[in-house]
């Protein structure tokens, strides 16, 4: 018998609930669907109105997967599209409003939805820029050290910086933005941030994206703060053993929080107990245009 969810007028019926999508943990399909519809109300404001990608496990973990962009025409009608434009043409992406958007996507074998940085009312012009914190080596405490200098950096220009831990290697920092840039303007800014950063310390950080000319060091990874470029969002399992939740933090929690800690049956003990350390994220979005005359004197 398929497992029934109702959110109002909507129902989502899900198939194989019984499927063991994460074997070393024992985490079902039923799982997965479950902590998505009561998370739902914690984890959609940070993707309503987005564009939505879908990392698909139709077997698990274990089996193969793959990133799928555009809303199959099987979806119910009720989950919205948004024709967003693309070289040669455009891509239908879901977008998700409602906790059965997103319990639906869940149904579907989507581990991980993966939002755009914009939003669709306005899709050429990012409210978020994001610094992806990827480890070449499975060292804590660089890619701690990395999340450091790119905060340090950003409150120096006047922005304020939040942090995440990303379910798999390491660390995101989140950035909100008023939404006056378009995509290649927020990018040049990350870039010159990442570069700030990298000078500081060119032992330790890279910008360099080939994993064979970055040696030991971290790569501070602006490059997802682009036109169609996504990342994960707060409270995404993750395809990882043990069903690991990109979560954020607070930064008195860098140091003792590793990157997959916190697992869909630890996530809700953690919000029974804690406030949320994003709050008031919306009432700190900034312009760029005076930190970007800020970092210019950094030498970004």
């Amino acid at each position: 018998m398929a497992l029934r969810l109702t959110f109002g007028e909507h129902t989502v019926e899900v198939g194989n609930e019984d499927k063991v999508f994460f074997p070393d943990a024992g985490i079902t399909k039923g799982d997965l669907v479950r902590y998505y519809a009561r998370i739902a109300g914690t984890m959609l404001p940070t993707i309503e109105g987005r564009p939505v990608s879908m990392k698909r496990y139709p077997d698990g973990i274990g089996g193969g997967s793959f990133f799928q962009k555009e809303a199959p025409d099987h979806f119910p009608d009720w989950i919205e599209r948004a024709a967003v434009r693309k070289e040669g043409g455009t891509v239908n992406h879901a977008v998700v409003r409602k906790a059965a958007d997103l319990v639906y996507l869940a149904g579907q074998a989507c581990i991980t939805p993966h939002v755009w940085l914009s939003r669709i009312e306005d899709v050429d012009r990012p409210d978020r820029m994001i610094f992806d914190l990827d480890p070449s080596v499975e060292d804590l405490g660089v890619i701690r050290a990395a999340a450091r200098a790119v905060r340090e950096v950003l409150e120096e220009i006047r922005l304020v910086p939040f942090l995440m831990t990303s379910g798999s290697r390491g660390y995101h920092l989140w950035v909100p933005l008023d939404g006056g840039e378009d995509f290649a303007a927020v990018r040049r800014f990350a870039r010159g941030v990442a570069r700030v950063v990298v000078a500081r310390d060119p032992d330790s950080f890279t910008i360099e994206a080939r994993k064979e000319k970055r040696g030991d060091r971290v790569l501070i990874d602006y490059f997802r703060n682009g036109y169609a470029q996504t990342s994960v969002p707060p409270y995404a399992v993750r395809a990882r053993p043990g069903a690991p939740v990109a979560t954020p933090l607070g930064w008195a929690e860098l140091g003792r929080i590793a990157p997959r800690d916190i697992t869909i049956r630890s996530i809700f003990r953690r919000l029974g107990r804690k406030d949320d350390p994003w709050r008031g994220m919306a009432r700190r979005a900034r312009s760029l245009a005076a930190p970007r005359r800020r970092l210019e004197r950094l030498g970004g």
